[in-house]
């Protein structure tokens, strides 16, 4: 198995290069929203190991909020963040990006403060990398060329049945499933169909995942002595905190959620960029550190199998701390539109939603940690729609495919590959097409 991994590299904007960087970015779009495969700055389509990337300028509308607690705002740097989620190790896909398009990264990157202009590319790609607090993947170790087999596995599986529709339906299931499964042979046997075996899973990335599994249930164990006299203390706090805190989510100006709206729904999925400051003090950035872990900790070993909790549409997410724990950047990759996107989780974990974002300045009101919040519906998704943020590009490797669709895709291999299956399983593959 080939384990998932994501990069993030960070650099601040020279403000009197930021309306250059911005033509230049948007030059590798067809338009708004739709990457052209063929810019001159990065081939994404030739790194087979990635999966999504995004470049976006963290332009964050909402650094005013913080007044609300009569603290003064904060000029932070205007940032250029550049996101991918690849196949092995982050370090590896960067060279070989290097080696693709270093022209073009210099070219995107120097427009930045800390520039690229006389450096070893590679090494100042590494040295900006910002590694994330919480990183979830739909489906850990499912390949981009696994992905890529398997749809062209199923469609032309498809293409078989519709060509021989009429023979077939004389047929009985079994019957029918030795027929494609000798198909299938046939082809790969003639090189028009490739189905890549999984490489071995690297013997560092298990041993740190079992330590992983391990340790975090270890220091529970070990401290619960003391989380129990502490929980009545914090539990106080946050009741204190979630009675005082302001709510900070007025609707959103129509020419921002106009300009969010025409990069969306290009395709089946969409990307979400959006930031904001954790509220003030040491209570809340503790309590965010603490659910962050819980939710990398969860999302590794236990939602690894196509579904956070019961939501099934994210492919890929990740929180990111910035400026020292001020402020957290939230990047995903889902399926459908952003307002059934909001609505799964509103009716499926709304209590997750809380737990997380909560922490930050201006959520609708809580009750201890869990209850109330995103349940408000039309004030979380004004305080949601307010706090993204526009993408500036972005790739999909695979267009036309949700994670609904991949594993299905996937269903369809195993079934090939099983060496018996009973009359009834063999029902519910056929199902499958």
């Amino acid at each position: 198995m080939t384990p998932q991994s994501s990069f993030m590299i960070l650099a601040a904007i020279d403000p009197a290069r930021e309306q250059n960087l911005r033509v230049l970015l948007a030059s590798m779009n067809h338009e708004p929203g739709v990457l052209n495969l063929e810019n001159d700055l990065i081939p994404f389509e030739k790194l087979d190991r990635l999966h999504f990337a995004r470049f976006v300028i963290l332009d964050d509308q909402t650094t005013n909020d913080v007044t609300v607690y009569g603290l003064s705002r904060i000029d932070f740097p205007l940032y250029l963040a550049f996101l991918g989620d690849c196949d092995g190790q982050p370090d590896e896909l960067l060279a070989e990006m290097v080696r693709l398009a270093e022209p073009g990264l210099r070219n995107i990157f120097t427009h930045c403060i800390d520039s690229v202009q006389n450096v070893e590319i590679l090494a100042w790609l590494k040295a900006h990398n910002v590694p994330s607090s919480a990183n979830y993947v739909n489906w850990i170790g499912r390949t981009v060329r696994q992905v890529r087999e398997e749809e062209e596995l199923r469609q032309k599986l498809e293409d078989y049945l519709q060509l021989n529709a009429s023979s077939f339906s004389q047929m009985l299931p079994r019957q029918l499933c030795d027929t494609l499964k000798k198909f299938v042979a046939q082809e790969q046997q003639a090189g028009r169909i490739v189905l890549t075996k999984s490489a071995p899973t690297p013997f560092f990335w298990q041993l740190g995942n079992l330590l992983n599994l391990i340790v975090l249930p270890l220091l529970l164990v070990i401290f619960l002595p003391f989380v129990i006299l502490v929980l009545p203390f914090f539990l106080i706090q946050l009741r204190h905190c979630e009675k005082t805190d302001p709510e900070v989510a007025p609707r959103v100006d129509p020419a921002h959620a106009n300009l969010l709206s025409s990069l969306e729904d290009h395709d089946v999925t969409n990307q979400f960029s959006a930031m904001g400051s954790i509220k003030p003090g040491l209570f809340r950035r503790v309590t965010m550190i603490l659910v962050l872990a819980a939710i990398d900790y969860t999302a590794r070993h236990v939602f690894n199998r196509g579904r956070l909790a019961r939501v099934t549409s994210i492919q890929c997410a990740r929180w990111v701390f910035l400026d020292g724990g001020k402020r957290v950047i939230f990047a995903s990759n889902y399926d459908g539109s952003l307002e059934s996107y909001m609505d799964d989780f509103i009716n499926k974990v709304y209590f997750g939603l809380n737990v997380v974002f909560s922490n930050g300045i201006g959520y609708p009101r809580t009750r201890w940690l869990i209850l109330d919040g995103a349940r408000d519906e039309q004030t979380f998704k004004n305080y949601l729609r307010r706090h993204q943020m526009p993408t500036q590009v972005w790739y999909n490797a695979f267009p036309g495919l949700t994670a609904h669709d991949k594993h299905r895709n996937a269903l369809i291999r195993e079934g090939l590959e099983k060496t018996s299956m009973t009359d009834a399983e063999i029902l519910d593959w056929l199902q499958l097409f």
